[in-house]
């Protein structure tokens, strides 16, 4: 699975709160301890690999000692790293996440969203090029999170050679390249993510309007199957063969942090296996609740996966 995407580090500091700052009204947490993860298009690499399939990461980092921290959780999960690009000319980007009480009271971004350079998106097309005829790919995943390392001519560089190779292709999208992504597999925004980019406002609960909407998303870029992620709403999936309204399941919530990435990791994974449109928004609405439960940015278990789509009879 050839994952293509921002990256960054997951900071966290976990704590305690036990009283209300006298400078502000604000809590005071007493933290207990730090912790680095992998963030942003990597969090989609951990689902993949936590799935059982061979994840290989495509990015541009900062050449820092945040970048450094960033290779070495790679190489302690046993990630190739032949796709990272070390940059001079941008930081890494890190997000902190302060915890108190098991609950996320603050998050600090540190980040540059310009776009990659010329000469830095031509070293990065070049490495997907070379692990794409070096390594056998099923599916290749565009992680986008609008931070600068996709931009238009990656896209369409991408996807024509994806199609030259008929590699299927799978987009979790963002604002800024939303209209880029055309003739791919599948299309994964969320609710907030379709508005944003149709620049249509509707109700999600108008599924007629909604239907309407993906559907004429799916002519205008011609893209094979759209997988809508509709947050308490469940999902809803659209293609040429098949469209369902799938309901959410209930759920304790406790942290919606990395949810859109274990929706993508199950369905581009669903999508290698050639499974049907239905079957694949059914798992992947499944897993993104699941990840929910936990706090913080977590995979999804394939044990419980597994269980619960067992339960609900999907196959």
């Amino acid at each position: 699975m050839l994952i293509i995407g921002d990256v960054m580090l997951d900071a966290y500091m976990w704590g305690k709160v036990d009283r209300i700052s006298p400078e502000a009204p604000v809590p005071v947490v007493t933290i207990t301890k730090r912790e680095n993860r992998l963030g942003g298009a990597a969090n989609v690499a951990i689902n993949i690999q936590s799935l059982g399939a061979v994840p290989v990461l495509c990015s541009v980092i900062g050449n820092d000692q945040n970048g450094r921290s960033f290779i070495e959780l790679l190489n302690q999960r046993k990630m190739v790293t032949e796709g990272i690009i070390l940059s001079e000319n941008r930081p890494t980007t890190v997000k902190t996440r302060v915890i108190g009480n098991n609950h996320q009271m603050l998050r600090v971004d540190d980040e540059i969203e310009a776009e990659i350079s010329a000469v830095e998106n031509k070293q990065l097309f070049d490495r997907i090029s070379a692990l794409i005829s070096k390594k056998k790919i099923d599916v290749i995943i565009f992680e986008d999170y609008d931070k600068g390392v996709i931009g238009k001519k990656l896209i369409d560089q991408v996807t024509k050679l994806a199609a030259s190779k008929k590699i299927p292709v799978a987009v979790d999208p963002k604002k800024k390249n939303f209209s880029h992504y055309r003739n791919v597999s599948l299309f994964k925004p969320n609710f907030k993510e379709l508005k944003e980019g149709t620049k249509i406002d509707f109700r999600k609960e108008d599924l007629k309007e909604l239907r309407s909407v993906v559907s004429k998303l799916g002519k205008s870029q011609n893209i094979g199957t759209i997988l809508l992620t509709l947050s308490e709403r469940g999902a809803y999936v659209y293609s040429q063969k098949e469209e369902k309204h799938i309901p959410a399941h209930l759920r304790n919530i406790a942290d919606v942090s990395g949810a859109g990435d274990t929706v993508i990791s199950v369905a581009a994974l669903c999508l290698a296996l050639n499974l049907s449109a239905v079957t694949t928004a059914t798992l992947a609405n499944l897993a993104g609740g699941l990840v929910c439960e936990k706090t913080g940015v977590v995979p999804v278990e394939p044990l419980q996966l597994i269980e619960e789509a067992n339960g609900l009879d999907i196959f």
